[in-house]
């Protein structure tokens, strides 16, 4: 066998975007940016990003900030959703809010997500070859962020749901070889200013 080192998956959701989410608003540039400001110096060796112009106008403003680091398009690092769970597996009091919510996705996102949401883990998590650790920021999106982090903990594969991001947090992931993954990080607002923190969550989830 190869030799393997740690992978660091440095995890952030896109800035506050538009109504339409069809651009970054002025509070987001200014999120990615402070986010940026926060990673230089990091060993980040690329910056990969969804296909929504919200995900690459956030990882160009943050590449922005750092010295040539390499930014690329990953389909899987994109907005839809992972898994779609029966009515069995979800707690009994809460399976129809959750159902119905799921139901109102649109077609596309809750057909491709699934294959999606494998390509991801295939992609992005696990050790690395070779003998040097690893370091990759991941510009994406709330659900895939909340998939990512319930595999990192063996959570059942529904509760990627109810796991929610603030816009331009930090999350960061190590994947170490033989042992399992540690969660280092988890949703880190830090590097912002008081007034740019928590857009993206539900009002009441403010605290």
């Amino acid at each position: 066998m190869g030799m393997t080192a740690d992978r660091y998956l440095w995890l952030t959701r896109h800035g506050e975007a538009s109504p339409d989410e069809s651009a970054l608003t002025g509070n987001g540039r200014r999120q990615a940016v402070a986010l940026g400001e926060r990673l230089r110096g990091r060993p980040l060796s690329a910056i990969h990003h969804g296909p929504l112009p919200r995900a690459e106008q956030t990882a160009r403003l943050i590449a922005g900030r750092l010295d040539g680091v390499p930014v690329h398009r990953a389909d899987a690092a994109g907005d839809y959703a992972p898994y779609l769970p029966h009515r069995e597996e979800l707690p009994p009091d809460s399976a129809d809010l959750l159902l119905d919510r799921l139901a109102a996705f649109p077609a596309e996102e809750r057909e491709r997500g699934p294959a999606l949401a494998r390509e991801a883990l295939r992609r992005f998590t696990g050790p690395v070859d070779g003998a040097e650790p690893r370091h990759e920021l991941l510009v994406t999106h709330n659900f895939l962020i909340g998939w990512l982090l319930r595999a990192a903990l063996d959570a059942p594969a529904w509760r990627w749901t109810g796991l929610n991001h603030a816009n331009a947090a930090l999350t960061v992931i190590r994947y170490a070889p033989d042992r399992p993954a540690s969660v280092l990080l988890y949703n880190d607002t830090g590097h912002l200013p008081p007034e740019l923190r928590w857009t993206g969550f539900p009002p009441e989830l403010h605290v």
